[in-house]
């Protein structure tokens, strides 16, 4: 049908006034979930920290200063004071009192430590308050900043389960502005949590809101826009808006340093959509695949009055029996994995999705870890994706698919690996090699986006960009704790990422080339995986023999 829709509408040109305003409109919405996905690298940041000691006690000033032991930091070298113990307040009142001086006439190392008993005290000379902050995630809690990352992204995981179901039946444009309002409203309530799981449950959902209103946004362009304008649209277009609102997210947080005002200015931004509704329509694809002809003919009538150009009388007719036809063959996910082609295919590209989104993360979540000033880090990570989204299109438009996957998946992975054996007076050059990896992996991850929808046949494209979406986010909720193992070793996660990313590249290369090749329509039309199952004449009339028994049991069921 795919073929058939684009002569049907080709009376609308290229780039008319309404292929315009398609364009621009559904980028924008990006802007927002750029702007609020990030937005955890501030909202849950850890100030330095340590143990209060309580301003009544009658402790000198030395031993107010030195009341903490000293202990190695992670990355190794000098001593730190510690953000986890303090010396047992009683001995230390008991030395203040007799005059003694820390190690002076007191052996520290002898003088019994514990926990902070009374609590943290935070530096506020970067943020006013954070989560952190607000319910003390650090030391036996550290773990709970990771896993509120996790959380959502487990609410991405679950919206990218849902949102492909309810877009294909409910269509693209009410799952657009739902989810769109889901991602607003509970953004809006988290500003009012009351504690550290109301806040996880509230950050849940608006990960579902989040990546539900991205993937109908990148659908329903996809639909709607003609060939050319297409490829454009899903590599540098939508991604390149996604990275201005991602540098909009240090700015805000520059002037902002309270992590609930903060959360008010990342979810007041969604109101601004809501006179869109009058200005997107439907995807005239999805209403004629649910047999809607009358409104898909209302709507692409009306772009052609757009684009002062005169319908023919008759749009879409030729396509009504192949229509009908097509609504009589049920596909769901199961087709991903039912033959041998395509479920080497699936599983390929699962895995490399999933390393592509651990990659990305991480180092999107690692800003605030850098050396130097955390605002410019972010911003600066915000800004390599954008000539990063320009070079996707330009490899997209001329380039190999698989080649260019695989080589910007290991030029990125040994940047990363070039990291561990610097010298550690060398930050500069660590944080440019940072740079340059987030760089090639952002370009991955816009390839990967458009590849798997070449790959896949037109009965299960929308199904199978959705279940990749779901391995993506597999990938997405364990990035932050590969983050968290800084803590242990600071080289540790760009070894992990990076040895990842390098094992990816060279996976890719199993996959089948889309380049130049027209779009598959069944599952049959589909090209061999070049790895270990190509198939032979006989397989693909297997195939298309068990396609067809299906398609008649259900007939007749």
């Amino acid at each position: 049908m795919t073929q058939d829709y684009e002569d049907a509408t080709s009376f609308l040109g290229e780039w008319g006034r309404f292929q315009q305003q398609m364009f621009f409109l559904l980028c924008l919405t990006t802007v927002h979930n750029g702007f609020a996905v990030l937005g955890v690298v501030f909202l849950a940041d850890t100030p330095l920290h340590r143990c209060v000691i309580p301003a009544h006690l009658n402790l000198s000033a030395a031993w107010r200063n030195s009341s903490a032991p000293l202990e190695a930091a992670a990355a190794g070298g000098a001593l730190i004071t510690s953000k986890c113990s303090r010396y047992r307040l009683r001995d230390v009142v008991d030395f203040s009192e007799r005059g003694w001086l820390p190690g002076v006439d007191v052996n520290l190392s002898l003088v019994p430590t514990e926990g902070c008993l009374d609590g943290w005290e935070y530096d506020q000379s970067s943020y006013i308050s954070t989560i952190v902050t607000e319910w003390d995630l650090v030391c036996d809690d550290g773990w709970k900043k990771p896993l509120t990352s996790s959380f959502f992204f487990c609410g991405v995981l679950t919206g990218s389960f849902l949102s492909g179901q309810l877009s294909d039946r409910y269509g693209r444009k009410i799952v657009l502005f739902v989810f769109m309002g889901v991602q607003t409203v509970f953004t809006l309530i988290q500003v009012f949590s009351t504690s550290w799981t109301v806040f996880c449950a509230l950050y849940f959902v608006a990960g579902m809101g989040h990546v539900s209103n991205y993937v109908a946004a990148f659908v329903l362009g996809a639909e709607i826009l003609s060939p050319s304008v297409r490829t454009v649209f899903s590599t540098s277009g939508v991604c390149t808006f996604f990275g201005v609102g991602y540098m909009l997210l240090p700015l805000a947080a520059y002037f902002i340093r309270d992590w609930r005002m903060l959360l008010l200015c990342l979810g007041l931004p969604g109101f601004l959509y809501v006179p869109f509704w009058w200005f997107i329509p439907e995807s005239p694809r999805w209403l004629l695949s649910q047999g809607r002809v009358d409104e898909a003919v209302a709507i692409v009538t009306a772009a052609a009055k757009k684009n002062k150009t005169e319908p023919p009388p008759v749009i879409f007719r030729p396509l009504l029996k192949e229509l009908q036809s097509e609504k009589k063959k049920a596909h769901n996910i199961c087709d991903l994995l039912r033959s041998r082609n395509i479920r080497w295919v699936s599983i390929t590209l699962w895995l490399v999705w999933n390393t592509v989104a651990i990659a990305y993360f991480a180092l999107s979540l690692n800003t605030a870890n850098l050396h130097g000033n955390m605002y410019f880090n972010c911003l600066l990570s915000a800004m390599v994706e954008i000539p990063a989204y320009f070079l996707s299109w330009v490899m997209f438009r001329w380039w190999s698919r698989r080649l260019s996957l695989c080589s910007t998946f290991i030029f990125g992975g040994s940047a990363l690996l070039l990291i561990q054996i610097l010298p550690a007076n060398l930050v500069s050059l660590a944080i440019a090699l940072e740079m340059t990896g987030k760089f090639a992996l952002t370009t991955a991850y816009a390839i990967v986006y458009a590849y798997s929808a070449e790959i896949y046949p037109t009965v299960l494209r929308n199904t199978a960009v959705g279940a990749c979406s779901m391995a993506a986010r597999i990938g997405s909720i364990t990035a932050p704790f590969l983050v968290y193992l800084r803590s242990y070793s600071v080289s540790l996660p760009y070894i992990l990422v990076g040895s990842l990313t390098v094992g990816s590249g060279l996976l890719s290369l199993l996959l089948p080339e889309s380049f130049g090749m027209p779009l598959p329509d069944t599952i049959s039309h589909m090209q061999s995986f070049p790895g270990c199952c190509r198939k032979t004449e006989d397989t693909e009339e297997n195939e298309e023999a068990v396609e067809k028994k299906d398609l008649v049991l259900k007939q007749q069921s």
